[in-house]
């Protein structure tokens, strides 16, 4: 079983007496991690130390603030639904799958396909993020700190990803609504994407969000990226319009 107790809050400002409970999930499986993780957030913070080799940790959580103290597995948060989590290390692939409300902030770097399928809440990875990031983005708000890989943000629906960084190839491949903000380059943009003008609310969006985060960057040297046609998989049909039926 993990070891419990309570200690001070190990993310708590110097002086604050403010104290959490610890879980030790060293050698534990997550089905006993989690019991004791969900009957002690009613109690106040939890913090979950020795936690990489688990998958699916802090799953399905409706509010609560959790920390993982180092790395995290794959899927952790998943299906977040109002709950603060917090990794002061690195996590696995598919950070936040199917996120609806609550935030994720993850001090480290995060594997591939991190926050996908989110229908809403906020994603904050403060170091570099894999291929297929914010993939099918329904309307949360995504922040990396660092550079993503290949395929990010194919087939988003909705919401904010903001990067800070460099991206790989086809960033917003058959982008179908939302925006994408990014102040390094790309290899290559996707299918229906297009550049815009920044406006003054994308500047004062980016800054705030920026000041919530506490991240260092320049709102208004990001470039903007949205949508091409309202029809993003007409393709063919497209070329057909402009050029004729090719024989």
């Amino acid at each position: 079983m993990p070891a419990v107790a309570a200690a001070k809050d190990p993310v708590s400002p110097p002086g604050a007496k403010e104290t959490a409970t610890v879980i030790d999930a060293r050698a534990c499986e997550l089905r006993p991690v989690t019991t004791d993780l969900r009957a002690h957030l009613g109690e106040g913070k939890v913090t979950v130390c020795d936690a990489e080799h688990l998958h699916g940790l802090a799953a399905g959580l409706k509010a609560g603030e959790v920390t993982i103290l180092g790395d995290a597995g794959d899927y952790l948060g998943v299906l977040n639904d109002g709950a603060t989590i917090r990794v002061t290390g690195n996590v696995g692939n598919y950070l936040a799958d199917n996120m609806t409300l609550g935030t994720v902030i993850v001090e480290g770097n995060a594997g591939r396909g991190a926050a996908p399928y989110c229908y809403g809440g906020t994603v904050v990875v403060r170091g570099n993020a894999g291929d297929f990031t914010a993939v099918m983005n329904k309307g949360a708000i995504v922040i990396i700190g660092g550079n993503v890989g290949n395929e990010v943000a194919t087939y988003m629906l909705a919401g904010d990803l903001v990067i800070i960084g460099d991206a790989g190839e086809n960033l917003g491949n058959y982008l179908i609504r939302g925006n994408i903000y990014i102040a390094g380059d790309w290899e290559s943009l996707g299918h229906n994407t297009k550049l815009e003008a920044l406006t003054e609310a994308d500047v004062a969006k980016l800054r705030a969000y920026f000041d919530q985060y506490g991240i260092t960057a320049a709102p208004a040297t990001f470039r903007k990226i949205v949508r091409l046609s309202e029809k993003p998989f007409y393709k063919a049909a497209e070329k057909v319009a402009a050029h004729g039926v090719p024989r």
